[in-house]
């Protein structure tokens, strides 16, 4: 994992509660439905879309289709289960989870392994494809179809019918997968699970939710005999609890003849299970707790606590929701801003408000600190959460929460027709589970309209004051190490900060923005069409190249790409570069003219966005925005380029958290082996190797800025637009902005030798790493050095489908047979910089025990793979999935944007691009096993041990 990805990996931990307003917006009456309509819109004014079809079986199984062609030729099935870890006896703690896995492990007419074998040959890849959830309320059967031809979904079908109704659950299957659940609660046993296991204990004292995390009970899973599973089953896998949601590119007649056709005939074998009492909310008054836990990231929240708002969906229970989500998302701007400014109170911070698995309702207000932060934290969030209460919000602060909203809602309404259909899948699977109507973006539009006509601040404050109405606080403090005093420390912290009185919100100037005009507009130097990918390239006397490929996957989506510089190539390869944080810090510096939040005040209402990161052979600025926004979307990117902020306050913020990340990374041993194999796998290039907290300290933000902004001004600046655009458009929007500055230097020179990168040699021993996490926790890894895609891709291909086997093997081998790792992984990578630079590497959380077994595992299949050729059928298996991955990717814009980046100065791209899928197809069982001899040797393979530094000396 490059730091890069570590980085993304540790960042995202520090997503705090938020309150999107997306799909709380109203809707108009509907015609009246029937009685005994078992849907949500049966007990609602708000009418579902009428492009669904809903409907129930004779035998009470509900379903809904829908018809999508986004992307074409696909469909995404979900039977959902109204069946999850709070319908289990005291005995049954984790057999919901536990029955899911038995689902996949044979069935009355499919046998143990066979299931996942057939839907690998209709090109459905196990863990992308083919999966399953269990949640407090519910379990979830997931197929993403490649086609829609009978034969594939007449079988998936099939199968579904089969896991809900037909497990065998033979007892030596149950004691087979006992091995694997447990290495699947050794995985999920992080610091963040623990801070959820504190939270609920804290928030529902006495309720079923804080006993029924679905992971369930260790000792269960371990000795639960098998009349357990089959009473679950019999229970709660019934058709009166069933509902196959199905959306794609068929014929609704169609499909609904097949799905009746599949589960008509499915009966319950067993009384219905009985519906749960989840307790009630206890007697509370002000309380803390504190959980600590080292890894865990630093945080408070402050929670208030009332009975569930289980109250059917309608048109009065949204607006009342929105006017509150509202109020939350002006206290979210104002908390963000706090974030943003010098010397902030905390890393980041939000609030919110949820039902909790119809048990309790929440409001909570939640910050994120480095240590030692914890007394200005939640003194900040304490006295903002008070102020709104207080003394509400502006009349400036709503109109422009509710111009935004209504933006987004504008925009999904134009994007309507060609949403995906995994996304209305899972839209259609939420809506079920939450009760709530499946709503039209045309309708939630109306409705937001309607409800916002005339609406006043008044309002939106009487609506939040409500919010922090119920029981509490309740304050949450996770921390990686001893807080001084305590509890009564926090609730002294809280006491305090309750008797500071509060102003109102300071008012805020309306801003213009300030970045329109960069120069004469230019027009094309030159323009080419390359019809065998649908794009043109146009060069403008500045040097700027666009690549421009109108599409018709989503309407009203473009993605933009701008390209400068060297990159990662430009860095220094014996030293870390403060370029690390570029990707955290650069846009968060907001522009030269306009700070971050100053940049969204002047922007309200516009769909845009920038992000920042660097390639290893540019710099990229990307953007997501609509046909109308795409002249401000293209001024927003040349701003960045050419008068980036690059202010102090988010570097230095940044760098204040970074010991947490290495902390939270060291805590499970994949973050742990991340950090300390980055380098490793490089050679040592410091490119690559994961800065320590002593090395990111000694940077300045003044040497990240020249550093930065030498960078960008290197060289001529590539464009990619791709989505809802014309050749026109696009040209225009290019040569008023980027193609209308001065012209820039010729192809900046790389350094020599940046352009080299080694995989380490191999080793007869694995390497030693530690983490900090608990002891039963350990990480083997094994990779073999492969070949890069900087020009003919070809071999690469090969060897991604080699790894497509190994997986298959790994997964029946370490997985299924032996149960060593839960989720063991197999991953190929191949550099588009530097030559000779790839690799294939398995990886797998297992226990330090079973560390032996699993390295002599990956090493037999391996030496498989060199002595034996695979089946075809095996090679279909493996291909299948990954071509069917292919097509589904080229039917969409994101794919494209990727293909096209080089192809203005690398003519060569358009042919490998043509060749991606039919390279695949020509593989043949004698390549796989050539490519293994030539790439899985054991001379080469490089292996890492990560161990806890907690464990017993061995």
């Amino acid at each position: 994992m490059t730091p890069r990805r570590l980085l993304l990996a540790a960042v995202s931990g520090l997503a705090l509660l938020t309150c999107p307003l997306s799909g709380a917006a109203m809707a108009q009456t509907a015609t009246a439905v029937q009685p005994s309509d078992p849907w949500a819109q049966a007990a609602s004014d708000i009418p579902a879309d009428p492009a669904v079809r809903f409907g129930q079986l004779p035998n009470g199984m509900r379903y809904a289709i829908l018809r999508n062609a986004t992307p074409p030729g696909q469909a995404s099935l979900r039977l959902r289960l109204d069946a999850g870890s709070l319908m289990e006896t005291d005995d049954q703690k984790g057999l919901a989870h536990f029955m899911e896995h038995m689902a996949f492990n044979g069935t009355t007419n499919i046998p143990e392994n066979e299931l996942l074998r057939i839907l690998e040959r209709l090109g459905l890849a196990f863990g992308a494809d083919t999966n399953a959830f269990t949640s407090f309320d519910q379990t979830a059967y997931v197929l993403e179809l490649p086609r829609t031809n009978d034969e594939t979904v007449d079988t998936a079908l099939r199968i579904l019918r089969e896991q809900v109704s037909e497990a065998l659950m033979n007892a030596d299957d149950i004691d087979a997968e006992r091995g694997v659940i447990e290495g699947e609660e050794r995985t999920r046993n992080t610091p963040a699970q623990r801070s959820l296991k504190a939270q609920l204990a804290l928030l529902a004292p006495g309720q079923r939710i804080a006993d029924r995390l679905p992971m369930g009970d260790l000792n269960i899973i371990r000795t639960a005999p098998r009349e357990r599973f089959v009473d679950f089953y019999n229970a709660y896998y019934r058709p009166s609890r069933a509902t196959l949601l199905a959306v794609g590119d068929f014929d609704v007649d169609q499909m609904e003849a097949k799905i009746r056709g599949a589960f008509e005939s499915w009966q319950p074998r067993a009384a219905d299970g009985p519906e749960p009492d989840l307790g009630q909310i206890a007697p509370r008054g002000a309380d803390s707790r504190i959980l600590v836990e080292p890894g865990v990231q630093s945080s408070i929240q402050l929670n208030w606590v009332s009975p569930p708002d289980n109250d059917p969906d309608t048109v009065a229970e949204r607006r009342s929701s929105l006017l509150q989500n509202l109020g939350l998302a002006v206290l979210n701007r104002r908390l963000g801003e706090l974030a943003r400014a010098d010397n902030p109170p905390f890393l980041g911070a939000g609030g919110v408000t949820d039902t909790l698995f119809d048990s309790l309702q929440i409001a909570t207000v939640g910050a994120a600190f480095n240590p030692g932060g914890l007394p200005r934290a939640l003194q900040t969030i304490e006295q903002e959460k008070r102020r709104l209460v207080q003394f509400g919000v502006t009349e400036t602060e709503l109109n422009r929460e509710i111009t935004d909203t209504r933006a987004a809602l504008e925009n999904a309404v134009a994007t309507a027709a060609t949403r995906t259909t995994p996304a209305l899948a899972g839209g259609l699977l939420n809506a079920t589970n939450d009760q709530r109507v499946f709503s039209t973006p045309a309708t939630n539009l109306a409705l937001f309209n309607a409800a916002v006509d005339g609406l006043t601040p008044r309002a939106v404050n009487e609506a939040v004051a409500t919010l922090f109405a119920g029981q509490g606080p309740l304050a949450l403090v996770a921390t990686p190490e001893p807080i001084e005093g305590g509890e009564a420390a926090v609730t002294a912290l809280l006491e305090a900060s309750t008797a500071v009185p509060v102003t109102p919100p300071a008012a805020q100037a309306a801003l213009e923005w300030p970045y329109a005009t960069f120069g004469t507009p230019a027009r094309p130097a030159r323009q080419q069409e390359i019809a065998s990918v649908g794009a043109t390239v146009v060069t403008f006397a500045n040097g700027t190249r666009l690549t421009v490929k109108p599409t018709t996957f989503r309407d009203d989506q473009i993605l933009i790409s701008v390209r400068a510089g060297l990159g990662e190539l430009g860095l220094p390869t014996d030293r870390a570069d403060p370029q690390t944080l570029a990707p955290f810090v650069f846009t968060a510096g907001g522009l030269g003219k306009l700070t971050a939040d100053e940049l969204t005040r002047a922007l309200s209402g516009k769909i845009y966005n920038a992000g920042f990161a660097i390639d290893g052979d540019a710099y990229e600025l990307t953007g997501t925005t609509r046909p109308e926004d795409l002249g401000l979307q293209m001024q927003v990117l040349a701003a960045y380029l050419t008068d980036p902020g690059v202010r102090p306050a988010p570097f230095e913020q940044f760098k204040g958290f970074w010991p947490q990340i290495v902390a939270q990374s060291m805590a499970t041993p994949e973050g742990a082996f991340g950090i300390q194999s980055s380098g490793l796998l490089a050679s040592g290039d410091a490119r690559q190797t994961f800065p320590s907290p002593e090395t990111v300290a000694s940077w300045t933000n003044d040497q990240f800025k020249a550093s930065v902004t030498a960078g960008l001004a290197q060289g001529p600046i590539n464009v990619v637009i791709v989505g809802d655009v014309t050749v026109e458009d696009a040209i225009a929007a290019v040569g008023s902005t980027l193609a209308a500055l001065p012209a820039r230097s010729a192809e900046p020179t790389v350094p020599a030798g940046a352009d080299v990168r080694r995989f380490p040699a191999g080793t007869t021993e694995p390497v030693r790493l530690t983490h900090t996490g608990p002891a039963e926790q350990a990480l083997g890894y094994v990779a073999w050095p492969t070949t890069d895609v900087v020009g003919d891709r070809t071999d690469a291909r090969v060897a991604d489908l080699l790894a497509a086997v190994l997986e298959l093997r790994v997964l029946d081998e370490i997985r299924e047979n032996q149960a060593l790792a839960y989720s063991p992984k197999v991953e190929a990578s191949a550099s588009d910089v530097y030559r000779d630079y790839g690799s294939i590497a398995v990886t797998a959380q297992t226990t330090p025990q079973n560390q032996p077994a699993l390295f002599a595992a990956v090493d037999a299949i391996a030496a498989s793979l060199r002595d034996t050729p695979i089946t075809e059928d095996e090679l279909n298996r493996a291909r299948a999935p990954n071509v069917e991955r292919l097509r589904r990717a080229q039917a969409g814009n994101e794919y494209w944007l990727g293909a096209l980046a080089h192809v203005a100065t690398r003519p060569g791209d358009i042919e490998q691009i043509a060749t991606e899928i039919s390279d695949r197809e020509a593989v043949t069982p004698a390549d796989i096993q050539a490519a293994a001899r030539k790439y899985l040797m054991p001379d080469r393979a490089w292996r890492a041990s990560v161990i806890s530094a907690n464990a017993p000396a061995q």
